[in-house]
């Protein structure tokens, strides 16, 4: 039986919602069938919202000043500006059982990054976050955010996808009487992600936890939550998941014929010069694992991250 499934906020058009400023929508299927199975939507459409109405006349981006304003492009005296700020806030108010977001990518209200900033006589300038994005992304900093068109990259759709699991199991940790076992317990289970995206901020994180006994734990976990959340991002690559892989087999090598370690650091090695997909080596790692068990592996999220039917780990 499937668990219940993770709340993922979504832009509404996405979802299919003929919601977009000309009647029409940006149905992706990829999100609505194949994540739909894993993830339950909670959407939003900002400008719909605040009242511009369906068809509506198009908004953009523009720099006045030392701001960034979304005004009308027919009509420059149009500003909604500080109506999709305000309404950014009341839904950051209402995303404490929310693991992750999915915008709308170009959108002025709801791009996640490099949305066209036009000056006020029309030419392009810069990029931007688009102003209701900007406002959830600042209100929730931790919470995993991605756009559709981004999702079409294998790589950033591993990484967010592991990310939301990530994150809603440090929610689920958050709502279980939270406690400085609680935290160690969680660090302890994720050491190997940590240690395939970053480093750096891994060993920073168990200085961190060893230290938790030593302040307030809710400001501890705050600064754990947020360091955790930008180690993530920063995508692994072959070479930090052989060295984890390495780092797992030194634990299980001790029991394993000489046959059976050979055919284990080929398989490494082949996924290392991007010969094999990860999957190839997770794959028999866990097969020998089952051959000689170890507590401490076998209770490493790094193994089985995400669900094993999303394919994620089965691109070169």
């Amino acid at each position: 039986m499937r668990t219940q499934k993770i709340i993922i906020a979504l832009s509404s058009c996405l979802q299919g919602q003929e919601v977009r400023f000309d009647s029409s929508h940006k149905h992706n299927r990829y999100i609505t069938d194949t994540l739909g199975e894993y993830f339950d939507f909670k959407s939003f459409c900002p400008e719909v919202a605040i009242g511009m109405g369906i068809p509506r006349p198009p908004i953009r981006l523009v720099k006045a000043g030392d701001q960034i304003r979304v005004r009308g492009v027919k009509d420059p005296e149009q500003d909604v500006t500080d109506e999709l700020k305000a309404y950014a806030q009341q839904v950051a108010d209402d995303l404490a059982d929310v693991s992750g977001y999915i915008f709308k990518s170009r959108s002025p209200s709801c791009g996640m990054e490099r949305v066209k900033v036009y000056s006020e006589k029309g030419h392009p300038l810069e990029n931007s976050p688009g102003i209701y994005a900007a406002g959830i992304m600042q209100a929730h900093p931790s919470m995993p955010v991605e756009e559709e068109g981004r999702l079409m990259d294998s790589h950033l759709r591993e990484n967010f996808i592991e990310r939301v699991y990530i994150y809603h199991r440090w929610q689920q940790y958050q709502n279980d009487n939270f406690t400085t076992s609680s935290l160690v317990d969680f660090h302890t289970r994720h050491k190997f992600i940590i240690q395939a995206h970053n480093e750096t901020i891994y060993r920073q994180l168990g200085r961190m936890v060893a230290a938790a006994g030593k302040s307030q734990l809710a400001d501890t976990a705050n600064e754990y939550i947020v360091l955790l959340m930008k180690a993530l991002k920063k995508l692994a690559t072959n070479k930090t998941h052989t060295n984890v892989l390495q780092h797992i087999m030194g634990f299980l090598k001790e029991n394993m014929p000489a046959e059976d370690k050979q055919e284990l650091l080929e398989v490494i090695d082949d996924y290392r010069l991007e010969k094999l997909p990860l999957i190839v080596p997770i794959t028999l790692m866990k097969h020998y694992l089952r051959k000689h068990p170890n507590d401490y592996i076998s209770s490493q999220y790094y193994l089985d991250p995400h669900p094993k039917e999303l394919m994620l780990r089965n691109t070169l």
